[in-house]
């Protein structure tokens, strides 16, 4: 597993090439009633939509090409079985995770290699994207620092 993230309805695991919705709690119980593990592919991933919790918790939600998600906001989302709901206080956990995702979306569709007659991707341009991420608060310095390291091999 590279990351996880533990919302109120259950929690979103990342591993290399597919993301699991693990339905824990009660009110998981509640809102998808006995249903298992879901697991998807990130290759299937059409779209993550992304809300951040203000007056009532945020989710992220998972769109593919013919699938039927929630539209209609928060409350239908707690129902969706592609939908993590989180709390503000589990928010970062789940802007890095969707980070990353997205990251693993865009290798996948080979949008992180040398795409011809365009430039290739340098290790400046991936310290600038961490930089503009952390100046966002989405990755922590600790976070940032390592990945440098790591894009550097130091």
């Amino acid at each position: 597993m590279l990351k996880e993230a533990k919302g109120v309805n259950g929690q979103l695991e990342l591993y290399e090439h597919k993301v699991i919705i693990r339905r824990k709690g009660k009110l998981a119980l509640l809102t998808q009633g006995l249903k298992g593990d879901k697991e998807i592919l990130i290759s299937q991933i059409s779209s993550i939509q992304f809300k951040k919790p203000r007056k009532t918790n945020g989710y992220i939600q998972f769109a593919f090409l013919g699938g039927l998600e929630a539209k209609r906001g928060i409350f239908q989302a707690t129902e969706d079985e592609n939908t993590v709901v989180f709390s503000k206080a589990r928010q970062h956990d789940f802007e890095v995770i969707k980070s990353m995702i997205e990251e693993k979306m865009m290798e996948q569709q080979g949008l992180r290699t040398s795409i011809p007659n365009s430039k290739p991707v340098t290790d400046y341009d991936e310290l600038e994207k961490l930089a503009e991420l952390k100046d966002k608060g989405i990755i922590t310095e600790d976070e940032f620092q390592a990945k440098k390291k790591q894009i550097l091999g130091l």
